[in-house]
């Protein structure tokens, strides 16, 4: 683990320099089951990252998600990160998260092993959605749980939703109706 720490601290330095950097599509994950997530699947569809916990002000935007994933099943991607970084708000293990949002709030958008979002031990999709030397459009950072980032057809970055924004917001939709 500390050598993939390593070589991911140094090939985010080294990247930009050589002119190569990593586009959304070359991201490989794992899902909170542990199976691979290629995020070259996601290639002609709009994307929605959201970091998640269980036990947040927010959690209820779950419900929220998971409408909209449905609505727009075919065209848009919900992704849910869950982190345990803002106020220990995601204690639980990947089956524990699994069935809480299965019982509670009905989730069938693909969620993702537990990961950090900030600091020395920001998971790599994080380091380019925050990083505008890395995604080509702003520098961001995640204030609390639920913050949105959006990511085009292309795999380009389009814009952040703060936390407290809801999933289905104005500028979700508008978003999502522009071609």
């Amino acid at each position: 683990m500390r050598k993939e720490k390593l070589l991911t601290a140094l090939l985010t330095l080294l990247l930009p320099i050589t002119g190569f950097s990593q586009g959304f599509y070359d991201f490989r994950v794992k899902t909170l089951e542990g199976e691979d997530f290629d995020f070259a699947s996601l290639k002609g569809k709009k994307v929605m990252i959201v970091n998640t916990a269980s036990k947040c002000g927010n959690t209820p935007q779950y419900r929220d998600l998971e409408a909209l994933y449905e609505k727009y099943q075919g065209e848009l991607v919900i992704i849910g990160f869950p982190a345990n970084d803002f106020g220990s708000q995601e204690p639980g293990s990947a089956s524990e998260i699994r069935e809480f949002c299965t019982q509670n709030y009905g989730v069938t958008f693909p969620m993702m092993e537990k990961i950090t979002v900030k600091g020395d031990d920001m998971h790599p999709v994080y380091k380019w959605l925050t990083s505008k030397d890395l995604n080509g459009l702003m520098d961001s950072k995640v204030t609390w749980n639920f913050q949105k980032y959006l990511i085009d057809e292309k795999g380009k970055l389009v814009d952040v939703l703060n936390p407290k924004e809801k999933p289905d917001s104005e500028k979700t939709l508008t978003w999502l109706s522009a071609n």
